[in-house]
């Protein structure tokens, strides 16, 4: 019966050898390994592989970062009824951009024009080329030459209608009651 217990044992042990010669990798040479990868990229490449076109978002120029910065600005002090007039398609326009918001004091008039000076010098390093109207400050203007923002009082605002002079311009309209 000793014998019998034997047998058994041993056939185990020569099956987990054969297992593991089988299941060690073979070592290959340079040569070896390179041949084989350039058959494996040669199958890749001659394979075609659906392609997707990938279309970059597009970029905005100076002149819309400035007028998103001078409207990240009018936010910031609560102005109103903000109209952003595209004058790229007028012939003989005076700039890219105007931008034109309304508030109900002096103070918030002088308040908004401040958040976009700061604001505009803060995201894009700008300064206005000219800036005029603080002595009242029922209307002030901020020129940045190619984007000129309108700051008015309500009432200063319905009487002059800028929007229907550049009635050709491409407006959107942010934050109106």
């Amino acid at each position: 019966m000793a014998k019998k217990k034997e047998a058994p044992a041993k056939k185990t042990e020569v099956k987990k050898k054969v297992i593991k010669k089988a299941a060690a990798p073979k070592k290959a040479t340079p040569a070896k390994k390179t041949s084989e990868a350039k058959k494996i990229v040669a199958k890749t490449t001659k394979a075609k592989l659906p392609t997707k076109k990938i279309t970059p978002k597009a970029k905005k120029d100076s002149n819309e970062l400035l007028a998103d910065a001078i409207v990240e600005g009018i936010l910031d002090v609560k102005g109103k009824n903000i109209s952003i007039l595209n004058l790229k398609s007028i012939h003989n326009r005076v700039c890219d951009y105007f931008i034109i918001c309304q508030a109900d004091s002096n103070t918030q008039v002088n308040a908004i024009a401040g958040s976009v000076e700061e604001m505009v010098k803060k995201l894009t390093g700008e300064r206005p080329y000219r800036k005029e109207g603080f002595e009242n400050s029922e209307w002030i203007l901020v020129d940045y030459v190619t984007v000129v923002v309108h700051i008015f009082q309500s009432q200063i605002r319905n009487y002059y209608n800028l929007e229907s002079l550049w009635a050709d311009a491409e407006i959107r309209e942010i934050a109106f009651e």
